[in-house]
């Protein structure tokens, strides 16, 4: 068991409560304002819905499910790395491909996303993800890859796509409250979060690294992040969920009764936090909201 949280000025609680378990690998954690959180089990390809106090229903099928958001509309994105696109689920549960291929190249596994105020929606696709560039054998006979192509991309309102930036293993995605920096977890050779400083319209200016994570033998890596509204980011990584001052200095690790994977503030305060945590998914109550989704305010919650 891992040891308990000592961090005063963060969590409220420090005991985890466990809400669901029996998954193989959870992910995608999302709080919907009408009093649920979406997650996703990967290696089961489903998507649930969890009403806190009522076992998950699973809403659909996916292809190989990973990270979610919603665009402004409230229209549900997911990252459906197994069939290399971004998705787009409608309230009546129409699910159509939002985006499958850059410049002619199909995406290697899209990973995560998230949506700026503009309505910029933003996802990773990190390089060489599928089984047949392990094996080093060909892929489907015709199909064009992004052999190079590891970064974070753009897709704007009207259907745009851009790449906003090369990275070398991107992973979880997030912004700082006032949308002029994106946080990327670096997850493979170097463990570490980039920082990417944007302009007004979401355009990239600037790089640097705002933390290093190479640090201790604990499993976990940078992987999802989140930030909350006093603009403290928080990353899976060894030993659980670490958080920094915005200024990039670490206060201290979260610890969960199993490896976290993905997180997501929600509840109608955005005072608790979600843990996907492999097998089962978890909560604690924290003292400061995480920032919340732009959607949230478009639609008055």
């Amino acid at each position: 068991m891992p040891a308990a949280n000592s961090l005063p000025d963060v969590l409220e609680t420090t005991e985890a409560e466990r809400l669901a378990t029996g998954f193989i690998f959870t992910e995608g954690p999302l709080w919907h304002p009408d009093g649920f959180w979406y997650f996703v089990d990967i290696r089961q390809s489903k998507l649930f819905r969890m009403t806190p106090g009522k076992e998950p229903e699973l809403v659909r099928t996916t292809i190989g499910g990973n990270g979610t958001t919603f665009d402004l509309e409230g229209r549900l994105i997911v990252c459906e790395g197994d069939d290399r696109r971004v998705t787009r689920m409608s309230a009546d549960g129409k699910v159509e491909t939002l985006v499958d291929n850059y410049k002619g190249g199909r995406f290697a596994r899209p990973n995560d996303v998230i949506c700026h105020t503009n309505g910029n929606l933003y996802f990773t696709d990190p390089d060489k993800r599928r089984a047949y560039h392990l094996r080093e054998v060909p892929g489907p006979e015709g199909e064009n890859d992004l052999w190079d192509g590891a970064g974070v991309y753009r897709v704007t309102p009207d259907g745009q796509l851009s790449m906003l930036a090369l990275c070398e293993y991107p992973n979880g995605l997030a912004l700082s409250p006032d949308e002029r920096t994106m946080y990327v977890a670096n997850t493979r050779s170097s463990k570490y979060i980039h920082g990417i400083r944007l302009d007004a319209a979401g355009n990239a200016v600037g790089r640097f690294i705002f933390a290093d994570m190479n640090e201790g033998d604990e499993p976990g890596i940078p992987d999802g992040l989140k930030v909350d509204t006093l603009g403290r980011v928080y990353c899976t990584g060894p030993g659980g969920i670490w958080v920094f001052q915005p200024d990039g200095r670490r206060i201290g690790i979260i610890r969960w009764p199993e490896q976290a994977v993905n997180f997501a503030f929600g509840g109608p305060d955005m005072r608790t936090m979600l843990c996907c945590a492999y097998t089962s998914v978890y909560t604690l109550r924290m003292k400061v909201p995480g920032q919340p989704h732009p959607w949230y305010k478009v639609r008055g919650t």
